[in-house]
């Protein structure tokens, strides 16, 4: 093929493609301008943790947008593919796909918002979890959470710290204070044990004292098969009339997270300080998850009364003050 011909062919190609080219872009501008769907107001579920990719199918497959392709694309190219929320949307009628990209992210027509409670979270964190997702005041849930009580077998709770189970929640965006604690609390009573109250008492507690027992090792343990361990650690303590002496019930009197427990932290003069106080802290310190739950229902029996962590995410338990002060002196240099 001579050099003429060759520059003939190149030159075919490049207008050819010059023309698909031209096609797709006017197919993208009529996609993204095309305002015939929705047909008709509707409300859609983008499920929590859904992909740009994803939730882009999902507006097309449910009629939002007629291409999920297009959606995607329009994404990507203004940089918003990761900026859009999940929850429950409420869209009207004949909508631009630039007018529903931008209430995607912008969380606007939310009928309902995802919100996850990590294990482990107090209830004033959760409370400023809830009014982070635009829920409501923090103010407004702390005074929800510390004023409402529970029943189990015929006692009440002193609260609902530990009893605000974590979870990731669909929240109708105006749900009060009220609505979103009995969610919470019902999701919990769910994930209790069906013979909890039996269980409770063969441990000479009641249900609420359990769940402290269960709030202690979710503030404590990192390693799930540790956590029935370390709740016989507590029970055995308890029925030797020992302090607990756990540090996460003195973290629990400030309203900040402390990472560092101090000497003089120890001294504090608080009903949560196990190290001046015999027993179980008045109320659990945290809102514990299924496997610390399990693990205070179900404690592993042992000979067990200290354990010190390792620093690897596991823990160290010794039965005599003289193993535990060596272990001590191995893991905490």
């Amino acid at each position: 093929m001579t050099w003429r011909i060759r520059r003939t062919v190149a030159s075919l190609a490049f207008a050819t493609l010059a023309v698909i080219a031209v096609f797709a872009a006017l197919a993208f501008l009529g996609a993204i301008r095309d305002t015939r769907l929705p047909v008709a107001q509707a409300v859609v579920l983008i499920p929590s943790g859904a992909s740009g990719r994803a939730i882009a199918q999902l507006l097309a497959e449910d009629k939002i947008v007629g291409s999920a392709f297009a959606f995607d694309l329009l994404a990507r190219l203004k940089g918003e593919r990761a900026g859009m929320k999940a929850g429950e949307f409420r869209f009207e009628a004949h909508r631009p796909m630039t007018a529903i990209l931008a209430q995607v992210v912008e969380g606007t027509g939310q009928t309902a918002v995802w919100v996850t409670i990590p294990e482990g979270f107090t209830a004033r964190e959760i409370a400023r979890s809830l009014a982070r997702a635009s829920l409501g005041r923090p103010e407004a849930f702390e005074r929800e959470f510390f004023s409402e009580r529970l029943a189990f077998d015929g006692a009440s709770t002193a609260n609902l710290e530990g009893f605000l189970f974590p979870e990731t929640y669909l929240i109708p965006s105006g749900a009060t204070p009220r609505e979103i604690a009995a969610q919470m609390t019902g999701q919990f009573r769910a994930e209790l044990p069906p013979d909890a109250v039996a269980l409770a008492r063969r441990l000479h507690l009641t249900v609420a004292q359990v769940v402290t027992v269960a709030s202690l090792v979710e503030r404590e343990a990192t390693a799930d098969d540790e956590r029935a361990l370390m709740a016989g650690v507590y029970y055995n303590r308890l029925r030797r009339g020992m302090p607990l002496q756990v540090d996460a019930t003195i973290e629990y009197t400030f309203r900040r997270h402390k990472s560092v427990i101090t000497a003089a932290d120890l001294a504090r003069d608080s009903p949560y300080n196990t190290y001046e106080h015999r027993g179980l802290p008045p109320t659990p310190i945290a809102n514990p998850g299924r496997a610390s739950l399990w693990a205070a229902f179900h404690p592993r029996p042992s000979p067990y009364l200290y354990y010190v962590a390792m620093g690897n995410g596991r823990s160290a338990f010794s039965r005599t003050l003289a193993e535990h002060n060596a272990n001590v002196a191995r893991y905490l240099k």
